[in-house]
């Protein structure tokens, strides 16, 4: 029976080239370390970028939690994803007339099991406790059904209860912003605050939760709408939080909200609606458009930077190729093969790469760190990621080795010998 050997020979004549390469990146440490740079720089540009519009998505979906909930809408007035400019606004405005309470009570009368509503307004104020302050926090008055609707992350104490809702009573939960500033020092559960001239009695905390768009999330007062009026005033508009009930879909809430809403404003059949709901699809989706344009300018000069580096390390394998003429002469005239030459070449050039791979997922790696600690974002670099920019790296260099490695097994023995 006949045995076969190639595999051995091949794995033989594999690690022969592999240590050949490693040989010639010792003995020209400086040229083997310009090809490896570029490749890093490349490599990491690549990680940098899929990593930060990973953690766009990934802000896009907490933040719209927060602010919205998972599958919380929001009916108001005006309610736009993204930036409008002045003149829509106005129009907006102007063809949006503002919701009332009685429009939210009549959506509660009419929900039919299908929606729950919490109405919400918003006003900026100071809050004061003892001789400490905050200047300019949101002050949010709403109803009891709040809760039900977001993931309010009280940390300590509760939410303001139904009876107190309807009482209006003078309770508040507050942010760990404002924790920070005016009680730095005590426990906030049960002690009071000032907040337009009016004394509140602080019954829950918030957790942290950082930023959503720019604006602080830990610097709001919540207290029950009743409360919030009198403290000041019937607010022009309303803005209502909404959810299906149960395991209703959520469009199924939306559709019943907006059908309410518009048997209320009398609006006939093909009228434009006169108010806006958004949803957290419509949110995320802005934040999802702006990170395809990113990712749509990034992702050219990703390949650019890679292509440069491609270049880079074929012009330091051919150089490499260059100065070892005579040697590759005399080991063809000593039995080496052309498929051994050409291994050897392409060796080298993938130990460039994967060096300048790993240095540059590293350099990526610890940057996305310190950027996720100091911007106080979620970015990551996921696995896949890293395997990505690795594998990018392994053919960058066997791209960039394959010219000089076809040129080096052309080469005339004879005449290679002959060079000094």
């Amino acid at each position: 029976m006949r045995v076969r050997r190639p595999a051995i020979v091949d794995w033989r004549m594999a690690f022969e080239a592999i240590a050949q390469a490693a040989a010639a990146l010792v003995g020209s440490p400086l040229r083997a370390a310009l090809g490896a740079l570029a490749i890093a720089v490349a490599v990491a540009t690549i990680v940098l970028v899929v990593s930060a519009l990973d953690g766009v998505a990934i802000y896009a979906r907490q933040s719209t939690a927060r602010t919205f909930g998972s599958d919380t809408f929001l009916i108001a007035q005006v309610a736009s994803p993204g930036k409008v400019s002045r003149r829509e606004l106005q129009q907006q405005l102007q063809r949006n007339p503002p919701i009332r309470r009685t429009e939210t009570k009549f959506l509660e009368q009419y929900a039919g099991g299908l929606v729950e509503y919490a109405p919400n307004a918003q006003a900026r104020a100071d809050v004061i406790a003892g001789g400490f302050k905050i200047e300019n926090a949101t002050i949010t008055g709403t109803t009891w059904q709040l809760a039900n609707l977001r993931d309010l992350t009280i940390g300590r104490g509760r939410f303001f209860r139904e009876d107190e809702d309807r009482r209006g009573e003078q309770v508040v939960v507050i942010g760990a912003e404002i924790v920070d500033a005016v009680f730095p020092a005590v426990d906030p559960l049960g002690r009071s605050i000032r907040i337009a001239g009016r004394r509140f009695t602080v019954i829950g905390v918030q957790d942290r939760q950082g930023q959503s768009g720019g604006a602080s999330l830990d610097k709001y007062v919540w207290l029950p709408l009743r409360a919030f009026e009198r403290a000041f005033g019937a607010p022009r508009t309303l803005q209502i939080f909404a959810k299906a009930t149960g395991e209703l879909p959520s469009v199924v809430g939306e559709d019943r909200a907006r059908i309410s809403l518009r048997a209320r404003r009398a609006l006939g059949p093909g009228a434009a609606d006169t108010f806006d709901i958004l949803t957290p699809d419509a949110a995320r989706g802005f934040v999802a458009s702006l990170s395809d344009r990113i990712g749509a300018a990034a992702g050219p000069l990703s390949l650019m930077a890679l292509f440069a580096a491609v270049v880079v390390v074929t012009n330091t394998i051919l150089v490499s190729v260059t100065q070892r003429t005579r040697e590759i002469g005399v080991r063809r005239a000593l039995g080496a093969t052309r498929r051994q030459i050409m291994l050897e070449v392409l060796a080298e050039s993938v130990l460039i790469a994967l060096i300048g791979g790993s240095v540059g997922t590293a350099a990526a790696v610890t940057l996305v760190s310190v950027l996720a600690r100091a911007l106080d974002i979620p970015l990551s670099v996921q696995l896949s990621t890293l395997a990505w920019g690795l594998g990018a790296s392994a053919a960058s260099g066997i791209i960039a080795g394959w010219y000089p490695s076809r040129r080096a097994v052309r080469m005339d023995v004879v005449s290679a010998m002959r060079v000094e």
